[in-house]
């Protein structure tokens, strides 16, 4: 999920955006700040990109996710409606679980991929921070037969977000909690009180490592940051930017909206068919994705790595025995296992791990081979 931004595009400088509520923090811890879906956000601190991923990957860090999107969704027949518009099968849901999905088109293309929390009073919609404003108006069109029993709102103004990552994490939020973590189980989530403030907190991230991400008031979030910072700092806690972030989502071989996923692909291509749940009777998009499945997917999303430190870049040819058969989604040095990797759509006849591969670079071809993901095996959620 949750997507950052397409990583062909960083370097931007900051243009009128917003900030969020931990923009000075960021200023102060040496934040390297760009712009991205409207917000200026830290790439990176002092110690750069893959410092800031092995931390995460041996420690802890803290990241600022505040940025991402937030949508309410209440009302007697808000369960109905969500089900609609989302893959997954929300009435798997009890009380405070949490539900990775995808929303499509209705010729099976993603409108994007996101969380969904089932709340007591509401369902909340936890969406790309690029597709904020577009998916809340594709929410909101979607609406038309439940006028009256369904109420949406876009809460993503008056909400922080920040993220605990790594396997110290529980050590750290523990110190601060109220409430016991381990009565908080992999995509779950609870409402409480941490370094004395309200907030709603779930075992969730996008790094493949034990963490928590913690929903609060704009208001608060500085007060926590400095706390989950104070009490990580015997683990060597370190603030981490969205550099770092997008580069540990890519070791653990989860999508980036704008990049692996978008609107011209879907969830069967991009192995995403076990959030697709065509058993349901009816949601935006399952008929085209019943007919794909019963066709036959062409492409699919597939690793690999690659030799030396070249790096595949989003759009650069796949070839096997010297054929086109796909192109690169994503691709970057992995400081934790010390090689290339990279993901991208090739030709289901072709999609077999070890299969070499050339990647077309520039007029110079990279050699590799395809790989299974997660490319980080024995992360802290999988020992």
């Amino acid at each position: 999920m949750q997507a950052n931004w397409p990583p062909h595009a960083l370097g931007k400088e900051p243009e009128m955006s917003r900030k969020t509520a931990l923009y000075q923090r960021h200023l102060s811890s040496g934040g390297k700040m760009v712009e991205f879906a409207g917000f200026e956000m830290p790439i990176s601190y002092g110690k750069g990109v893959m410092s800031e991923a092995k931390r995460v990957r041996s420690s802890v860090g803290l990241f600022d996710v505040s940025h991402m999107g937030e949508i309410e969704v209440k009302g007697t027949d808000a369960l109905r409606f969500v089900n609609r518009i989302i893959t997954n099968d929300a009435n798997l849901l009890k009380e405070f679980q949490v539900q990775y999905t995808c929303m499509c088109y209705p010729d099976g293309g993603i409108v994007d991929d996101l969380l969904v929390y089932r709340l007591p009073d509401k369902h909340l919609l936890v969406v790309n921070a690029s597709n904020t404003l577009k998916d809340y108006e594709w929410i909101q069109d979607n609406r038309i037969d439940f006028d009256g029993s369904v109420l949406i709102k876009n809460t993503s103004s008056d909400v922080s977000q920040l993220a605990v990552q790594g396997p110290a994490s529980q050590s750290v939020v523990e110190k601060l909690a109220d409430f016991d973590l381990n009565e908080v189980a992999y995509y779950w989530s609870r409402y409480g009180r941490v370094a004395g403030k309200e907030v709603l907190l779930s075992r969730t991230g996008y790094t493949g490592e034990d963490g928590f991400e913690i929903y609060c008031n704009p208001e608060d979030a500085v007060h926590l940051w400095d706390e989950i910072l104070e009490a990580g700092a015997e683990h060597q806690i370190e603030p981490v930017g969205l550099g770092a972030r997008d580069l540990l989502r890519l070791e653990m071989g989860y999508c980036l909206y704008g990049n692996d996923i978008d609107e011209t692909t879907t969830p069967l291509e991009a192995g995403l068919a076990w959030v697709t749940k065509l058993s349901k009777d009816e949601f935006v998009g399952r008929d085209a994705l019943a007919k794909q499945k019963e066709e036959g997917v062409r492409r699919l999303l597939a690793g690999f790595e690659l030799s030396g430190r070249s790096i595949g870049r989003y759009g650069y040819p796949i070839l096997v025995q010297g054929r086109s058969v796909g192109f690169v989604t994503s691709g970057n040095f992995s400081p934790n296992i010390e090689k290339t990797v990279g993901l991208g759509y090739v030709d289901v006849k072709c999609r077999k791990t070890g299969t070499e591969i050339e990647i077309e670079a520039r007029g110079r071809r990279i050699q590799g081979v395809l790989a299974g993901t997660p490319f980080v095996k024995g992360t802290s959620l999988r020992r």
